[in-house]
């Protein structure tokens, strides 16, 4: 933690005592997401920290996931040069690819299920209400350029992986009345302690599904891979689990609009994350000892 003042680092390294570590990091107005993200709050897990010898707990398996439809009411998002609007292509997709996963066992929360518009807070409070295992927020990209075309998987992150991503991720984040990404808060002192704090076992393991997610995006669907970026995405900044934005194809280009709209195009999307979800359930599972098998439900 350095920059910051001794006798607050010791602070916090008393409160390691514990398998867990939580450290509640309020981020105020002066740090860029105003009444939005000041209101969230970081739950930051020290990675490795397991069940102490003989605890008889049950496992930890995984069998929740948060599926976040992106925008919704009257924010429609993007929109295709074929009229079609992000927030109905995205609906349609997380309400197959929620029906797949509860086909095979798992517990299925939606931010929303219809067309109406769902604030930063509520999306934020019903993924970590849920106390979910994963949590994806799924959206399509857009650019002024027609010919810009592919998925894209994105993870949580201070800075963008480039200039590209840094726009996606302005863009996203402008959908919840936020007009400025996370790096312009680069010159408040609360930064280094947060970019401490934020490499931890949610960032690992939201990367290790981002890759999953990418590679069989790219096996399963007719279109190109853009890669795996990291992000100052605001809807993943305030969830306690792995999250990943997960940008299906530009709803900007002809092709991929038509692709979006179509019932096999939509299908491939739902089967590759389908298949990224249980493979890293079965990691998930491995490595928190849980036994592998169909899902318990929580109740």
């Amino acid at each position: 933690m350095s920059g910051f003042p001794e006798r607050q680092r010791s602070r916090y390294v008393r409160q390691a005592q514990g398998d867990i570590l939580k450290l509640r990091l309020r981020i105020g107005t002066r740090w860029l997401l105003g009444s939005a993200l000041s209101a969230l709050s970081l739950s930051i897990l020290i990675p490795g920290a397991g069940p102490a010898r003989g605890d008889t707990r049950p496992p930890d398996r995984f069998d929740t996931v948060v599926i976040d439809a992106g925008h919704g009411g009257q924010d429609e998002g993007a929109r295709g040069p074929g009229g079609s609007l992000e927030k109905e292509v995205v609906l349609e997709v997380s309400k197959q690819l929620a029906a797949a996963l509860r086909k095979r066992g798992l517990r299925v929360v939606m931010t929303r299920t219809d067309d109406g518009f769902v604030s930063l807070e509520q999306r934020t409070h019903i993924a970590n209400d849920a106390r979910a295992n994963l949590f994806i927020s799924i959206h399509t990209n857009a650019s002024r350029n027609a010919k810009i075309h592919g998925i894209e998987i994105f993870f949580m992150s201070l800075s963008a992986t480039d200039d590209a991503a840094a726009r996606v991720a302005k863009r996203e984040n402008e959908s919840f009345g936020i007009a400025a990404a996370l790096p312009v808060a680069a010159k408040d002192p609360l930064v280094g302690i947060l970019g401490d704090l934020i490499a931890t076992e949610h960032l690992h393991e939201s990367q290790e599904f981002a890759r999953m997610a990418q590679a069989h995006l790219a096996s399963l669907t007719a279109k190109d891979s853009r890669g795996v970026k990291q992000a100052p995405f605001v809807v993943l900044a305030g969830v306690q689990m792995p999250a990943t934005l997960v940008e299906i194809g530009f709803i900007t280009h002809s092709g991929e609009e038509k692709s979006l709209n179509s019932m096999g195009g939509r299908r491939a999307i739902v089967v590759a994350l389908d298949k990224a979800i249980a493979e890293f359930q079965h990691r998930y599972d491995a490595r928190h000892d849980g036994r592998g098998g169909p899902a318990q439900q929580r109740r």
